[in-house]
């Protein structure tokens, strides 16, 4: 056999050999959901949805190509919220990402077998979604926002920023945010240790909302502290605004409400949860189980003031305070 015809030869077999590696044929389309309870045009949530897909894409998971995502947003409202949990689980799709408690527990309700991955919830275990942080079986697992030591520091940082500080107000939507009880303990045994009167309103509307804040004002030396409530987060705009508008100083949970003109604000970094619930989500799709993979809680928190704010009430940021921030907004 000549060497021209032995190439030849050679070719036609290449040619016959299935593909490998980068030129393997994608697999099939998995389906994700992902249900959350702020609104579709809030920057807080674009920018989580943004970084959610990146992280994805970079695991190999591209919108479009082997990946499709439904997205359901409730926008605050806990009935639209149960009927989007619903409408998802009908999808069948492979796993669902929600965010916030509400959307958590509305899906714990209408499916035990769709695998599930939460962030930003609070105290999973005491909520019976899950059953062991450690071990949550069934079909639910995520990252949890919680550490309830935070209400202290909250009031400490009120105090520094505020020291003639003698009443704050907290607030929160009990439908949203049915944990209270268990940050409001370290908030009053702060405010008890600094000689201060905490007072504690729902809120279940915007109405309620500047009732609350307006009644604050009413007399001198009070303060704000904003609960970690996804119902507090849709209406942020208005409840920095009101603070501002009454020269209240205020503290906050998660960093957006300071880059959006709150004071304050002390919390996990969300986009860091963001970003390994991704790592969850790849796990799941390629065979992990979610009751077999432990629940996490935050390990990075970031305190964030804004000093622009902060010259708008006539505060003066202790050096103390400014030296423990993580970013400073000017």
């Amino acid at each position: 056999m000549s060497r021209r015809e032995f190439i030849i030869l050679l070719g036609g077999a290449l040619v016959s050999l299935p593909l490998v590696g980068g030129a393997q044929q994608p697999g099939p389309t998995r389906r994700v959901g992902l249900l959350t309870n702020l609104s579709e045009n809030d920057p807080a949530t674009q920018r989580s949805v943004r970084v959610f897909r990146e992280e994805m894409g970079a695991l190999g998971w591209a919108d479009g190509r082997n990946l499709k995502v439904d997205y359901r947003w409730s926008g605050g409202d806990v009935g639209r919220v149960r009927a989007f949990a619903k409408e998802l689980v009908g999808l069948s799709p492979d796993i669902i990402v929600a965010y916030f408690t509400p959307s958590v527990l509305a899906l714990q309700q209408e499916t035990r077998s769709i695998p599930i991955v939460f962030l930003s919830v609070t105290d999973p275990l005491g909520q019976g979604i899950v059953g062991s942080l450690a071990h949550p079986g069934g079909n639910i697992t995520g990252f949890a926002d919680f550490e309830f030591s935070l209400g202290s520091k909250w009031m400490e940082a009120l105090k520094q920023i505020s020291p003639g500080l003698r009443r704050v107000i907290t607030i929160f939507n009990p439908k949203t945010a049915p944990y209270y009880p268990l940050y409001l303990s370290t908030i009053n045994w702060a405010a008890s240790t600094f000689g201060i009167e905490v007072i504690v309103v729902e809120v279940h509307d915007a109405a309620e909302i500047e009732r609350a804040i307006s009644s604050m004002a009413a007399e001198p030396d009070g303060g704000l502290i904003a609960m970690p409530d996804s119902f507090n987060t849709v209406h942020r705009r208005s409840i920095i605004a009101l603070a501002d508008q009454y020269h209240l100083p205020a503290v906050y949970y998660w960093p957006f409400f300071a880059a959006d003109g709150g004071l304050i604000s002390y919390g996990p970094d969300e986009i860091d949860m963001v970003r390994q619930t991704a790592g969850y989500v790849d796990r799941i799709l390629r065979g992990a189980k979610a009751g077999e993979l432990p629940v996490q809680q935050p390990t990075k928190f970031r305190l964030v003031i804004n000093l622009k704010t902060a010259e708008a009430l006539g505060l003066t940021v202790p050096q103390s305070l400014l030296a423990r921030a993580d970013e400073i907004i000017e």
